[in-house]
């Protein structure tokens, strides 16, 4: 968390200047279906095999999260496409972000890797291959 000048307004208009690393720009995430069946967790597991995949649990539900930077950041943290950026981007709202609380503080469950979803599924299900 950066240091902040108690001085300083911190505003939605503020807030991303202050922000160092640029932390909404490393990831994309993507929501999925309640993994219910050996199937559906056989095939995260797969997918938790690849580097910088990771999945969490919160009170939204599941997500798929993808560590990876966005290829138009500026070294400065800034956009490089401001102008012409996705809509996705535009509509994002820094009213309440990861400068304000890191997100890992939601979470009931997060998985980094396949040995920690793999002792997960092991514990759900009775019968695991």
């Amino acid at each position: 968390m950066p240091i902040i000048d108690k001085k300083l307004s911190i505003t939605t208009d503020s807030k991303c200047d202050l922000c160092t690393g640029s932390l909404c720009c490393t990831y994309i995430t993507e929501e999925i279906t309640i993994p219910r069946s050996k199937a559906e967790f056989n095939h995260l597991l797969w997918q938790i095999s690849h580097d910088n995949v990771e999945l969490y649990k919160d009170s939204d539900g599941w997500t798929l999260l993808f560590k990876t930077m966005c290829s138009h950041l500026e070294l400065d943290g800034r956009c490089g496409i401001y102008e012409i950026r996705p809509d996705i981007c535009k509509e994002y709202s820094n009213n309440y972000c990861e400068y304000d609380v890191p997100p890992e503080e939601a979470w009931d469950l997060h998985f980094t890797n396949h040995a920690d979803l793999y002792a997960y599924v092991q514990k759900r299900f009775k019968k695991w291959p």
